[in-house]
């Protein structure tokens, strides 16, 4: 069915290509699917996760009302980095960023009474990534979900994390092995759920430029596809479960671009370098979260401005999922009405704008087209240069993306302070008698819930099975076997996220 303008005047789908291409065709420059949003709008996530898994529930059933199609969890430091909630380093950070789960218990508060097999679950988490997948298909068992019926995301990217964030527990070949282990469980068992989000954002909201956040996020992701196929596995098989994670910054026309040149980098390294042929592993599918380093404290309300050009550049770009960050997301965590707001964001792009009729609506663009270009060019040039060392983890020893990340960003942050570039309320045009707004804040007596329900737990299982599963898991390591289905017999056998993670600490050790 074609769509119309206001004006009632009938719109193509597509109004053609400079090099004669079509969406849904390889180089997949205008998009993944011949009719983009025209059939279906995108996945609208809104990332959330705070205090304890019962508030983070309550949180989810009230985005879903009013009208999110994917749910995307924030997990706290502790969680994160492979601590119960009731260990010392995890002292004043329970709850802060995201929602603890210690247990199988805490993931079944999180997901209570949210359908499984209909609702898709993105969830940001790295380094106990294997761990919350196991908790999360052990959760699906008890709901009759079948494995290949689970739908989502795990972000699973552990080399950004040394790159950009921090949040990694063991040494990078371990945790590459661990990440194999996750390609090569859900490859045979869990068809509809995406392994790995490799992940340009965190290096875009370290300081990077979007040259950099191609380059860097695709270095990563050919050393994970050349680490899977060592392991044997096939790209054509595996690469259909691979999903991306960009940044929605501020340049309108020059993220638009970014999107563009991205489909077409990917299709080109999986078909030209891994010589794949399987059109689902050469198409990159990609989540945009809209830029949190651009919030600013003073003035909220603008954020809402900056979250709507760059969502709308995301719609235009081919996104498959879109967050839109909050107003207050640079003061705390963000307010029931404001997440409210972020959503509507989204919805009214969709519902309002006519950005969604049309496919690729900027193609033939010359000030697109050269910028896709651009983009692509300069990209390939920074992944040879790592290809030189080694690849993307050789890169990381030395200290490559890290130092090029902090010189760009000191770079921009002169540009703020010279005025060069303006941040409309910080820099220019502020105002002096700005009051600041309330802030979200967590219920502390949750938090003790939190780690009373802990304690409670621990009590009551069987500590003998759980030795028996934590003792196999130890050995399964020692002998590099998949680990996957060892952590979910350890998961079912009531061995929490803590001691999941120190089993594996004495066998792989602790990167530093």
């Amino acid at each position: 069915m074609s769509k119309k303008t206001s004006s009632d005047i009938k719109l193509k789908k597509f109004y053609g290509s400079l090099n004669n291409e079509s969406p849904g065709d390889y180089p997949f420059t205008h998009g993944i699917y011949p009719n983009m949003y025209i059939d279906k709008k995108w996945t609208m996530r809104q990332y959330a996760g705070f205090s304890t898994a019962e508030e983070s529930n309550k949180r989810y059933h009230f985005l879903l009302k009013e009208g999110v199609t994917g749910l995307s969890v924030a997990f706290d430091l502790p969680t994160q980095t492979g601590y119960d909630s009731d260990h010392s380093l995890a002292l004043g950070e329970v709850g802060k960023v995201g929602v603890p789960i210690s247990t199988i218990d805490d993931m079944k508060l999180l997901l209570k009474n949210i359908p499984l097999k209909d609702i898709s679950i993105s969830m940001t988490i790295n380094s106990t990534s294997a761990i919350l997948l196991s908790f999360l298909i052990a959760v699906a068992k008890e709901q009759n979900v079948s494995l290949d019926q689970i739908k989502g995301t795990i972000q699973n990217d552990i080399l950004k994390e040394y790159i950009a964030r921090g949040t990694f527990i063991y040494p990078p070949d371990s945790s590459m092995k661990i990440i194999t282990d996750i390609f090569d469980f859900c490859s045979t068992n869990m068809p509809k759920f995406n392994t790995i989000s490799i992940s340009g954002y965190h290096m875009r909201e370290a300081g990077c430029n979007a040259i950099q956040e191609l380059a860097f996020t695709f270095s990563n992701a050919i050393a994970y596809v050349e680490s899977a196929i060592e392991k044997g596995l096939d790209p054509n098989q595996f690469g259909a479960q691979l999903s991306f994670f960009f940044n929605g910054h501020n340049d309108f026309f020059e993220e638009i671009s970014k999107f563009r040149a991205a489909r077409r980098l990917w299709a080109k390294i999986m078909k030209e370098r891994f010589n794949v042929t399987n059109k689902k592993a050469l198409i990159c599918r990609f989540h945009v979260q809209t830029a949190g380093s651009t919030l600013t404290a003073q003035q909220p309300d603008n954020n809402i401005v900056r979250t709507g050009l760059q969502a709308l550049a995301s719609v235009i770009g081919g996104a498959q999922s879109i967050h839109t960050n909050s107003k207050d997301e640079a003061l705390s965590l963000p307010s029931e009405s404001s997440a409210q707001t972020a959503l509507r964001t989204q919805q009214i792009i969709a519902c309002e704008s006519g950005a969604a009729n049309v496919v690729d609506p900027l193609s033939g663009s010359f000030f697109i087209e050269n910028l896709t270009d651009t983009l692509e060019k300069e990209a390939v040039k920074l992944i040879k240069k790592i290809d030189l060392m080694g690849g993307a983890v050789e890169a990381i020893k030395l200290n490559f993306q890290q130092d090029e990340i902090a010189r760009t960003a000191y770079d921009y942050q002169k540009t703020v302070e010279s005025k060069e570039n303006i941040i409309v309320g910080v820099n220019k045009y502020e105002n002096q008698d700005e009051v600041a707004s309330p802030n979200f804040r967590l219920d502390e007596n949750a938090i003790s819930n939190q780690l009373k329900r802990l304690e409670i737990f621990k009590m009551k299982r069987d500590l003998d099975k759980v030795n028996i599963a934590l003792n196999k898991l130890y050995k399964a390591a020692q002998d590099n076997l998949n680990l996957i289905p060892f952590i979910i017999k350890s998961v079912e056998s009531k061995a929490t996220l803590g001691e999941i993670s120190d089993t594996l600490r004495k066998v792989y050790g602790e990167h530093s």
